[in-house]
């Protein structure tokens, strides 16, 4: 289940739990500030829902190219279809358009 939480005037943080029974702790939390890897789009979807129309998202970015970071970027390129992959210049040069199906905007 992820949560959500505003942290400043409309800017909020979307964080869910992920069990890993195996760890001391039961598991890890996941805060995002981009989109996160697959395996977590179902529940963050619904968090982002909660605070913004996905029909009006704009931009989606992140900060590097990891699974965690930006794995769930083609799902949500369908889920918003007026929204524009954003990188920044070391993730331009690295060619992120091999791995999205949307080009970014550099």
């Amino acid at each position: 289940m992820s949560t959500v939480h505003e942290i400043a005037d409309g800017i909020y943080r979307i964080t869910t739990f992920a069990a890993y029974p195996e760890l001391p702790e039961g598991g890890i939390t996941f805060s995002f500030f981009h989109t996160g890897g697959r395996a977590f789009f179902p529940q963050t979807l619904e968090a982002i829902k909660k605070v913004v129309d996905l029909a009006t998202l704009r931009y989606i970015s992140w900060s590097h190219l990891e699974a965690d970071e930006c794995g769930a970027l083609n799902d949500f390129l369908q889920v918003a279809p007026q929204a524009e992959p954003v990188c920044g210049l070391v993730g331009a040069l690295l060619d992120v358009g091999d791995f999205f199906t949307r080009r970014d905007r550099r």
